[in-house]
């Protein structure tokens, strides 16, 4: 397994993932999405810690990693705890991404004691948070993250219902960010959205379902045959 860490570039990186309950889960298919993104100008990988062992014999683009796994009493699911930071790290990723949302997360850890464990864990690795508001993206950037990612804007019980892109919201936070380096991800169907969400100045972006998921592209065209 490659073991050498890779600092993501600017550009597009596209989110190959096949969540359990998805029709590709468990086909070990997100390896060949990752070769054909690259050979489509990708930059870089959102995976699964899972996949990336395979993904990695395929591609060598830095590889965005987190571990999806659900706690009794938390809404964090994003990488939530040491365990899954630990897979993460194991796994060969170059960026752990995380949950910074401001919710509790499981086992009474926060999210200052998981930067500090993960840099420990390994120096190298760089940390991208998944972010919902402009608090919570400005508490990432206090604490240190590599990256400041829109990733959970409209998934959280205080950002629900926003308009997705949002790009006022990447405007503003493009202009607060101190460290963080800005990568936008939520929504982004279309090349005129991308073009719009671009005029933010992002370092990066973020898109999966546009790309990698077959039912949800399927779907976005067959819901036009229910208008008629």
């Amino acid at each position: 397994m490659n073991k050498t860490h890779l600092t993501p570039t600017r550009g597009l990186i596209v989110s190959c993932q096949a969540a359990e309950g998805e029709p590709l889960y468990g086909l070990g298919l997100m390896r060949y999405m990752a070769r054909a993104a690259v050979a489509g100008g990708a930059v870089g990988i959102r995976a699964l810690a899972e996949e990336i062992p395979a993904i990695k014999e395929e591609v060598s683009v830095p590889v965005i990693g987190l571990v999806k796994r659900v706690y009794e009493h938390s809404g964090v699911y994003i990488t939530p705890t040491r365990r899954e930071i630990e897979e993460v790290i194991a796994s060969g990723a170059d960026v752990v991404a995380m949950d910074v949302t401001g919710r509790a997360r499981p086992n009474g850890e926060t999210t200052e004691e998981l930067v500090r464990f993960a840099r420990e864990r390994d120096p190298s690795v760089l940390l991208m948070a998944d972010c919902d508001t402009l608090e919570s993206a400005i508490e990432a950037d206090s604490l240190g993250f590599d990256f400041i990612g829109t990733t959970m804007r409209g998934y959280t019980p205080a950002t629900e219902g926003v308009s997705l892109p949002d790009y006022e919201f990447l405007y503003e936070l493009k202009k607060r960010l101190v460290c963080g380096k800005l990568i936008a991800e939520g929504g982004i169907w279309e090349r005129g959205q991308l073009a719009r969400v671009l005029e933010a100045d992002p370092y990066a972006v973020v898109i999966g379902s546009a790309v990698t998921r077959p039912k949800n592209i399927t779907q976005r065209f067959s819901e036009l045959f229910g208008k008629l």
